[in-house]
Formats: structure tokens, sequence, C-alpha cells
């Protein structure tokens, strides 16, 4: 039977009420950056797209403060360092054209864009569409300006290789730790006659003093080269294997990964192929088996409130699925790493 009290009280408030009329005080904080005129608000399908529809300030490269950002969402657009397909330099351009992320997290109670100065700053400037040596020397040099400016970066690929670099830049002072969500460890050594490819940033990276391997967990590894990995066990690395992931499994799991990195810097590493081929195709390296979307955002989300100094989304290669699927999950992963970064400290909003 209906309560007509109840009905009446709701009648009374919100039977003429806009839909940007929200009472309750932290969804009205949310509401009020995105609502204008009581019900207007943009729409996702209309304007220049950009990361998380962040505001677009490509103009802050050109500052040496950066415009004062607190955090750069910017993309790496190469994929010269994969070993199987390629295509991940437009995975920046496809997770730009992904609508409807954020700006609300439910589950981490977040509206990120509200507490820090973020924008989407663009693509980092390379000089060389060709040379992969001299791509990974511009990526470290933009990525020290970054650091000097006191900007925490977060980045979408290219191929995973572009983290040897990054963490070059971020890890000078101070060894960072990681948490890399991945089908593969890429602690794998040279080949060819190059250290700059996917398999191997993290090897680089504690090889270069950057990387702190004691705080470091790999989440969700399988596949068929397991045997080019021994580097992650005999530095200390704590692997995760893809099988060992599971419900009953992810809390425990969460509390491992907090206990590893501590309160020190960390830096967040998500690797799409992580994610079961099945709901993301769109790679270059897919293997079966992998964990799923609610899976890692589960685990991501657990992280809150460790001290997450950067991130990047790496390996979307959008031509491989029509669907859009791979691109919707890593901008919602993304998001999440946004929401872990400016959960991570007080940001000076004057």
């Amino acid at each position: 039977m209906v309560d007509k009290a109840h009905l009446d009280a709701l009648r009374d408030k919100y039977g003429n009420a806009a839909g940007g009329d929200i009472f309750e005080p932290h969804f009205q904080e949310v509401a009020r950056s995105q609502f204008s005129g009581g019900d207007k608000r943009k729409w996702p399908f209309a304007g220049i797209p950009t990361f998380l529809d962040a505001r677009g300030f490509p103009e802050a490269q050109d500052a040496d403060d950066f415009g004062g950002l607190d955090i750069a969402l910017l993309g790496v657009p190469m994929d010269l360092g994969v070993t199987n397909r390629n295509g991940t330099r437009f995975g920046p351009r496809a997770l730009r054209t992904i609508e409807r992320i954020g700006p609300y997290d439910h589950v981490l109670r977040t509206s990120p864009m509200g507490k820090a100065k973020i924008a989407d700053i663009g693509d980092v400037p390379l000089l060389s569409r060709f040379d992969l040596a001299q791509c990974h020397k511009d990526i470290e040099a933009f990525y020290r300006r970054l650091v000097a400016a006191g900007v925490r970066p977060l980045s979408v690929g290219g191929d995973h290789s572009i983290t040897a670099s990054i963490l070059k830049a971020l890890g000078e002072k101070e060894p960072v730790g990681l948490i890399h969500i991945d089908a593969h460890c890429d602690t794998a050594g040279p080949y060819e006659g190059t250290k700059f490819q996917h398999g191997g940033p993290f090897r680089l990276a504690v090889l270069d003093g950057v990387l702190d391997p004691h705080r470091t967990i790999q989440i969700g590894i399988r596949g068929p080269a397991e045997y080019l990995w021994e580097f992650s066990y005999e530095s200390g690395m704590t692997v995760v294997h893809a099988e060992d992931v599971g419900e009953a499994s992810i809390p425990r799991l969460i509390e491992k990964a907090r206990e590893i990195v501590g309160d020190r810097p960390t830096y967040v590493s998500f690797d799409i192929d992580s994610v079961d081929p099945g709901f993301a195709p769109g790679t270059g390296t897919p293997e079966v088996g992998g964990l799923q979307p609610r899976e890692v955002l589960q685990i991501l989300r657990g992280l809150n409130g460790l001290n997450i100094i950067g991130g990047d989304v790496v390996e979307v290669a959008p031509q491989y699925d029509p669907t859009s699927n791979t691109a919707q999950i890593a901008a919602q992963v993304l998001h999440t790493i946004l929401c872990l970064m400016v959960n991570s400290g007080h940001f000076d909003r004057d």
C-alpha cells in the first residue's frame, strides 16, 4: 500500500525540481560542477573531445609551470616498441572519444575534477615517428619538466615501453613503488639491439635505480612468456598470476599490495591486456584467461589513500575492436586512477 504522506512529501520536494536540483550535500557539490541553468549540462557527444571530458589546455606545455596544474592528463602516441601487433599510437585518440566517464566514482565517492587543477594538455611532443630511441629521449625530457613544475602526470599510451622513460623522470630523487596490472611482467631484456621494447620497461627502471623492486607488485600475469621474466623474481618483485585473482582473494590481494608499497611515492601502470580479450580485444598482445573489468576496478579502488604520484594506461589498439569496449574499459580505469591521485593528498585549489 502506498504511503500517501511519503508520496506527498516526495511530490512537494521533487515535483517541480529540475534535473540539476540535487539536495543531498555531497551529491549537490558534484551537481554544481555539471549543471547550469537548472537542468542544462554539457552534451557528451558534442564539442572537442578530451580525456575524461577535462578542460583542454595544450598551451600549458609552453609554460614552465604548466599553467599551475596539479595533474596533467596527456597522451604518448608512440608504438615503435611493440613485439606483435602495432596500433597503440591511436590509443590516446581513442580514449579521448569515449564519452560519459565520470564525473563521479560512486565507490570512492570522489569527483576528481573538483578536487584539483586538472587538464588535458595534449600529447608529448616527439621529434620523430621513426626513431624509437629518440622518442624515449623526448619522453624523459618532457616528464622531467613536469616533475620540476610539481605536476603529477596521468598518461595514455602508446606501448608499454613509454613507462621506463616516465619512471626515469619520476624516480630520479627517490625510487618509486609500483602497482602494475598486466598480463605480462615486462621485465625481459633487450631484443634485437634495442633496450626500448614494451616487454622490458620495468627491468630498465630497476637497473636505472628509479623503481624499487621490493615495493613492486605485478597483478594478472599469465601467458606463454613466463620464462622471460626471471628478473621479476630475482629482483624481489611480487608476482600475482591471473589464476590467483578472484572474488574471494581480492581483499587479501589489496591488503598485500598496500603492505608492499606502503606510504611512500607509488606509480600505477595499467596495461589493457591484463583484461581478458573477451572484454578487451583491442590490444597488440592479447592473452586468454585474464581479469574481468570489475576485478580491475575493485583492486584499484582498494588502493585509495596511498601516495599515488602518477599513472598510465597503455596498449589500447582500437582498430582491433570495432565495438570500442576496449577503449571504454581503459577510460574507466583512467578515471579511477585519477580519483586515486586526487585522494592521495591535498591539492591547493587557490
